[in-house]
């Protein structure tokens, strides 16, 4: 099929900063995009061909939008699964596939998944509301301290709890839950593994993030991670068993722990453009981006290897402001070398909502994590 300058169009559901940075390859490449988001400020609308305003989870909403598409892809996993079946099965070209979404949208089954496929993961529980882990933890099914999850829409660190003590228990939402054991760890790590429509695999090189201590939000990505090869190749290796079990089509960021005695236990998985692989616009030869379009479109993919060694930083919302974004001392970093901020196009700040984010870029991957550290010092996301 000839996707470019061509007839063809590419469906994308979602129209945030992932589906911007998508958008800049499309627009590179002159491939005809349509994107579905509820928010008519999305900040994917200036840039796609046809913007539709709409509901993500509602059914006809997205059946209407897919069927006028001849590939569909996501920027984001909370979408109706149903509507993408039924597209399937009328012979739109959905990637991921409406199983893989469907395992993934709910933490307890992406995790039962791991123990059927032997994928290294925490010990869990899973209980369809909150008030059965107080009789687990009074029949000794359960122990203090584990980490309670929200089945269902959790992101960026919302529905994620530590549990250390009973009243920790208090006031948690009553939905499905997993209860996962508290796995004591040296390092979060990443890795982004790319497989196309023909089963092609490769992985972008292993990240060590840094996480903020309260919004348990990523703070930092580096890239390569500071650990040892055997380690990094670890890693490499679940990672792309986990897109292999998957038969997954398109990126797939997969979160993990390396424990204090160096194994590496899955965390849980994004299959789309992650926060993980934001500097390899600037650091990557082939950015993850760019990459997701060559997998969902099967073409070849690109070349994974940095060209430089990176830092991302995120841009958030500072806290106790609320209302029109103002970007403080941005100018400065911008003077800093080797720095590019990244403005993600919403007009509207809050605390912790991700605004943007910098990369900063070294041949030192010690130097680009000093001038990181100077980065997040200088730059303010508040209000007006």
């Amino acid at each position: 099929m000839n996707y470019f300058s061509s007839n063809f169009k590419l469906g994308i559901l979602g129209g945030g900063q992932l589906g911007k940075m998508i958008l800049y390859n499309t627009r590179k490449f002159d491939i005809y995009t349509c994107v579905l988001d509820p928010s008519k400020e999305a900040p994917s609308r200036l840039a796609c061909d046809e913007f539709t305003v709409g509901d993500l989870m509602d059914y006809d909403t997205v059946i209407n939008f897919g069927k006028n598409v001849d590939v569909l892809t996501i920027e984001i996993e909370n979408v109706n699964v149903d509507a993408l079946e039924t597209l399937e099965d009328e012979g739109v070209k959905v990637f991921p596939a409406s199983k893989t979404l469907r395992t993934i949208q709910n933490k307890a089954t992406q995790k039962l998944f791991y123990r059927d496929h032997n994928i290294p993961t925490a010990d869990f529980s899973r209980f369809a509301h909150p008030s059965e882990i107080e009789d687990a933890v009074d029949n000794g099914g359960l122990s203090y301290p584990f980490v309670w999850k929200s089945a269902r829409f959790g992101y960026d660190g919302q529905g994620v709890k530590v549990i250390r003590h009973a009243k920790d228990l208090v006031d948690l939402p009553n939905v499905e839950c997993i209860a996962e054991k508290l796995i004591p760890f040296k390092n979060e790590l990443a890795v982004i593994v790319a497989r196309n429509t023909e089963g092609h695999l490769k992985t972008y090189p292993v990240v060590e993030m840094e996480f903020h201590p309260e919004a348990n939000q990523v703070e930092y990505v580096i890239c390569p991670a500071r650990i040892p090869d055997a380690i990094a190749k670890k890693a490499e290796f679940v990672a792309l068993k986990v897109a292999s079990a998957f038969k997954h089509v398109g990126l797939l960021a997969v979160e993990m722990f390396q424990t204090e005695d160096d194994e590496i236990l899955v965390n849980e998985v994004a299959p789309r453009p992650h926060n993980s692989g934001h500097y390899s616009i600037e650091a990557s030869y082939t950015d993850q981006f760019e990459q997701h379009l060559r997998c969902v479109l099967g073409l070849p993919l690109g070349n994974t290897e940095s060209k430089v060694a990176g830092v991302m930083v995120n841009l958030v919302g500072a806290e106790g402001h609320t209302g029109n974004v103002l970007y403080k001392n941005i100018e400065d970093i911008m003077a800093m070398a080797g720095v590019t901020p990244h403005i993600y196009g919403k007009k509207q700040t809050r605390p912790f909502r991700k605004m943007g984010h910098v990369t900063i870029v070294d041949k030192d991957i010690a130097k680009a994590r000093e001038v990181a550290e100077k980065v997040k010092r200088t730059i303010e996301v508040i209000s007006e």
